[in-house]
């Protein structure tokens, strides 16, 4: 394989706290929460009634009404989010080999906006009635279709999906793609818009969702002793991935070097991670080995950190299988999802975006609402306050359903 280095020089987050990233990295930094009583349909009759929505969102600042009226939400929130780490980036595409730009996006599920939309239509007004944009603006695909048109991008463009990890699985085959030579630049991140009645009432059944209802910001507690399940959260991360050699040329800002990557699949259930934790441990293990380094250059952790009993108990188990029960309590973690919720397919990208950000500031965000850690979640997950660390590496964990474990591993860019 190529030793071609791959680092990011562009971020375009649309999350509940905005688009803009000075005012996001303040307010993740200060621990605040982008929970609330959700807006976009009366949540009543639900157990879970809040949720990290992204709210007043209009396609009209990225595309014209004729372009937005043929895309899903999250298809919208993709285009927009590319624009937006485009402009970060300074990267202007005419005056780059648009063959060597690529696209690739993950998203958990795609058009369910479109998908209830139609459900409802048909049933109402009989099958003859269905739109012929139904399907393609259901497709998963469809979001990295139309950013490439939208910015007539022709490089490698496809969609990943493997649940919560599918952004972070998105960013290594991002990171791979460039590393072969195939691409000198990737648009890649995650989206999704799943805050729907649909969206809600199946996760509501699998009872996984925080009701914390009376306390929104509050709701989502990783690592806390008294935390009852996560909150659903929406949006869309894309990062510019370059090729080094291609970024120094034109000067452009890198907030860190993405350093490796790994991933691999628990074998064990379709919506429960792994008791042990043994398959997130030998991903952030294969991750470290990929960037070259040991457990003890890694200086910070964003991990995948979801509010939930099980999965923050295993994720623990899993960093201290990685590191060792003694290194493993002295690296700094923090969870973004205690203030952005969990935005399922977006998450991981968002994520690193966050991670990209603390590196270049030297500074990690807090694990918001940890107030009475849980003693089988025992690791330091920074309550309270940010940090200032000098960052050499960090990780991003993601886990998701069906067993998917992904892990990046981004540094400080030397030179």
């Amino acid at each position: 394989m190529s030793s071609r280095r791959v680092v990011i020089t562009g971020l375009g987050m649309l999350t509940s706290l905005g688009t803009d990233l000075n005012a996001l990295w303040d307010s993740l930094c200060r621990g605040v929460s982008g929970v609330r009583r959700i807006r976009k349909f009366d949540p009543s009759e639900f157990s879970t009634q809040i949720a990290s929505e992204i709210v007043g969102f209009d396609p009209a600042r990225w595309m014209e009404p004729k372009e937005a009226g043929r895309l899903d939400v999250f298809a919208q929130f993709g285009v927009a989010a590319t624009a937006l780490a485009l402009e970060d980036a300074a990267l202007d595409l005419g005056t780059i080999d648009l063959d060597r730009v690529g696209v690739i996006l993950g998203s958990g599920i795609g058009g369910l906006n479109v998908f209830e939309e139609q459900h409802k239509r048909i049933l109402e007004r009989g099958y003859q009635k269905c739109s012929a944009f139904f399907i393609p603006k259901m497709m998963m695909n469809a979001v990295t279709g139309n950013i490439s048109i939208h910015f007539g991008m022709r490089g490698p463009n496809y969609a990943v999906a493997s649940a919560c990890a599918s952004g972070c699985h998105a960013l290594g085959l991002a990171l791979r793609t460039i590393q072969y030579g195939d691409a000198d630049v990737i648009l890649t991140g995650g989206t999704e818009a799943t805050v729907t009645p649909l969206g809600l009432a199946g996760f509501c059944a699998l009872k996984a969702l925080s009701s914390r209802n009376d306390e929104p910001e509050r709701a989502s507690r990783p690592f806390d002793r008294d935390r009852d399940g996560f909150v659903v959260g929406e949006g869309c991360g894309v990062l510019v991935f370059e090729d080094l050699e291609s970024a120094l040329k034109r000067n452009a800002r890198i907030y860190a070097e993405v350093a490796g990557f790994g991933n691999t699949g628990d074998a064990y259930h379709l919506t429960a991670p792994d008791p042990e934790g043994s398959g997130a441990a030998k991903a952030m293990i294969l991750a470290m080995k990929d960037a070259g380094c040991r457990p003890e250059d890694v200086t910070y952790i964003n991990a995948h950190g979801t509010s939930t009993a099980f999965n923050d108990a295993v994720e623990t188990r899993a960093i201290k299988k990685a590191f060792g029960e003694t290194l493993a309590r002295k690296v700094p973690i923090s969870s973004t999802k205690s203030m952005l919720g969990h935005m399922l397919g977006a998450a991981g990208a968002v994520e690193l975006g966050v991670t990209a950000l603390s590196i270049y500031y030297d500074r990690a965000h807090p694990t918001a609402n940890l107030e009475n850690p849980d003693p089988a979640c025992d690791l330091d997950y920074m309550p309270g306050a940010a940090r200032d660390i000098p960052m050499k590496v960090a990780l991003s964990n993601s886990f998701g359903f069906g067993g998917h474990n992904a892990v990046i591993a981004a540094s400080k860019f030397r030179g």
